[in-house]
């Protein structure tokens, strides 16, 4: 694929950004519908993010994803941006707008939902939901969750406060269980999300017992280095439905490449093995 001076250029900000997989993402896709385009990542402090997002319109740019520690930042910078964002709090989306302003959007939700759906069509979306962690991902799922109709979604952190703390912001549907109750939680559910770090390469191991989890339940681990967590092998083991979070990884970058790059991409298996080498 050839890159000219007509090319359209998107990236992702963060700090740091060299562990990002948006680069082989977007370029993936770049390649394969053929388009002029270049999806760069971005190294910007924090105390230079203002600057770098207001430069994108001087330097020709279509917008740009943000990751850690910028979501929440972007969101506050922004001259425009959707429901979805301001009722997660964070940003992951900018657009420049041909005036130069910047939109912001918020495409996690989106990213998580149709994962879910792709990887276990049919959830038991009208039971409740046992969500492990309080953390900015957390919210994303939250929003999904209840925007896909479940009628109540249980949160177990290791601090209890910050559980309140989301049931407080999203309602009645939220409802806070200490972390020693996990396990009991699971009773009655037809889904859970593991939204915390544990269980990621690195950091410590998630003891999350699932025998109170009904044989027709979901196990979804927002995590994805490694690939396949314990908390999915686990899952596996008793034959229930497991889904993994690099799906989410792809999914949310759907609504991005559209905007930026003008046309729809699709999540095939190809991506999905692409994006998968060395997880």
């Amino acid at each position: 694929m050839t890159i000219t001076g007509k090319a359209a250029v998107a990236g992702v900000m963060g700090w740091p950004v060299s562990h990002s997989r948006s680069p082989r993402l977007h370029g993936f896709w770049l390649e394969a519908y053929g388009i002029d385009g270049a999806y760069v990542p971005m190294a910007v402090a924090p105390e230079n993010l203002e600057a770098a997002l207001r430069g994108m319109a001087a330097l020709g740019m279509k917008g740009c994803n943000v990751t850690l520690p910028h979501k929440e930042t972007t969101l506050g910078l922004a001259d425009a941006a959707d429901e979805t964002a301001r009722r997660i709090g964070a940003a992951n989306t900018v657009v420049v707008r041909e005036d130069g302003s910047l939109a912001v959007s918020n495409t996690d939700a989106f990213g998580f939902i149709e994962n879910l759906e792709a990887r276990a069509p049919g959830w038991p979306s009208g039971r409740p939901v046992l969500l492990l962690g309080a953390g900015g991902a957390s919210r994303a799922v939250i929003v999904a969750l209840l925007d896909a109709g479940v009628p109540q979604v249980r949160i177990a952190n290791r601090t209890l406060e910050r559980a309140q703390a989301l049931a407080d912001a999203f309602g009645s549907a939220v409802q806070p269980v200490a972390w020693e109750e996990r396990a009991a939680a699971l009773d009655g559910a037809g889904l859970l999300v593991n939204g915390t770090q544990l269980g990621m390469a690195g950091q410590p191991p998630l003891e999350m017992p699932l025998d109170a989890l009904a044989g027709d339940g979901v196990v979804y681990d927002l995590v994805y280095v490694p690939l396949q967590t314990e908390l999915l092998k686990a899952a596996a083991a008793r034959r229930l439905r497991c889904v993994d979070g690099l799906g989410m990884l792809l999914h949310q970058a759907r609504p991005g490449f559209a905007a930026w790059f003008g046309r729809e991409p699709e999540v095939t298996g190809a991506l999905y093995a692409y994006l998968a080498e060395g997880l």
